[in-house]
């Protein structure tokens, strides 16, 4: 090689947030806990009302499509659904509250990584997607729902 030749740079793409999370297996485990917590809690349950068998599954693909997985949640199940099953909710504050917070212990009953700038892009991503669906559950024209029709593609900085 000669002085005029550099070598490029490196540029590492980062690993996503479904990668550092642990992919499915982890996802599916984090999803199936909150969903039992949710079922059974006296402010939940009202939203919650009775188990889906499909609800964990969703909820895994989509958290998972959101943290830079595969595309199954946009590809089988499809954002309208998302919409449609909270219009009519009636969502609460308190309710919106609960979930996040739920959300949020139940990281760490599933083993999820507890290193900083996981926890906040999860901490922005739920707080964000609990908004979206208080809003989309008190929504009496379509002109009322959230803007957003697609599944949102979640980034983090792992060095934050």
């Amino acid at each position: 090689m000669t002085e005029s030749q550099t070598v490029p740079e490196s540029h590492e793409v980062p690993e996503t947030l479904y990668e550092h999370a642990g992919g499915d297996a982890a996802l599916h485990r984090l999803e199936e806990l909150f969903y039992q917590r949710a079922l059974a809690d006296p402010v939940l349950s009202t939203v919650f009302r009775e188990r889906v068998p499909t609800h964990v599954d969703h909820l895994t693909w989509f958290t998972a499509e959101s943290f830079g997985g595969p595309d199954r949640y946009t590809r089988e199940v499809g954002f309208q659904n998302l919409i449609d099953v909270h219009r009519g909710l009636q969502i609460t504050d308190e309710q919106r509250e609960r979930f996040v917070e739920m959300y949020l212990t139940v990281l760490d009953e599933a083993g999820l990584p507890d290193d900083a700038p996981f926890r906040a892009a999860v901490r922005e991503h739920v707080e964000f997607g609990a908004q979206v669906a208080q809003q989309n559950s008190r929504a009496a024209t379509d002109a009322d729902l959230h803007p957003i029709r697609e599944v949102p593609a979640w980034t983090w900085n792992p060095q934050d």
